[in-house]
């Protein structure tokens, strides 16, 4: 469990300088915007493999179980991961109205799938990743009250984008369902 809380820490925490205008401002400023993207984005997956290598162990070790959820909570978490899919396509996506109305939609996808996971699941270490990840993204959305606004010029949005998003948002959601017990190590078929 300890390496899970330390890829926690070192994942989101590198996630979460853009929260703080003034310290990513001097870190990009002293790096140059380039290398503290690298740097982030390497710093970033260490933890990332960390987490990864740590919720591994912690499951070979047997985990935890808080509660158990029932099974309609795994289905809302089935609906939730399509938002997720979505949302998080329309982020990359040209910009459309799911993506305007969203406004910020990879938090929006971070935390439905936070959410949906945290609700299926009812073991400790589910619950300290999911919760974990799911506070980071609220913390995150709010934070955008205190960053300076982007005054950049945005275009209006198009049904293209739309398309594209819940296209890719539905190809990634049915990818996963068949990926998920190879990548994750947990059938999604029963």
């Amino acid at each position: 469990m300890t390496f899970v809380i330390l890829g926690l820490i070192v994942f989101l925490g590198f996630h979460s300088i853009g929260m703080f205008p003034s310290l990513h401002g001097r870190l990009t400023a002293a790096m140059g915007v380039n290398v503290y993207k690298g740097v982030s984005s390497v710093l970033s997956l260490i933890g990332l493999v960390i987490l990864f290598d740590g919720f591994g162990a912690y499951r070979d070790a047997g985990m935890i179980q808080v509660w158990n959820p029932p099974s309609a909570l795994k289905h809302l978490n089935y609906l939730l991961m399509l938002v997720s899919f979505i949302s998080v396509a329309a982020a990359y996506a040209p910009r459309g109205y799911i993506k305007m109305r969203l406004k910020h939609p990879m938090l929006v996808g971070v935390k439905a799938w936070a959410l949906g996971h945290f609700l299926a699941n009812g073991d400790l270490g589910g619950m300290i990743l999911f919760s974990a990840f799911l506070a980071w993204a609220v913390v995150d959305r709010i934070s955008f009250k205190w960053r300076p606004a982007n005054t950049a010029p945005v275009p209006a949005p198009r049904l293209l984008g739309d398309g594209i998003a819940v296209v890719a948002g539905l190809i990634g959601y049915f990818a996963m369902v068949h990926l998920h017990p190879i990548l994750i190590g947990v059938s999604l078929m029963g």
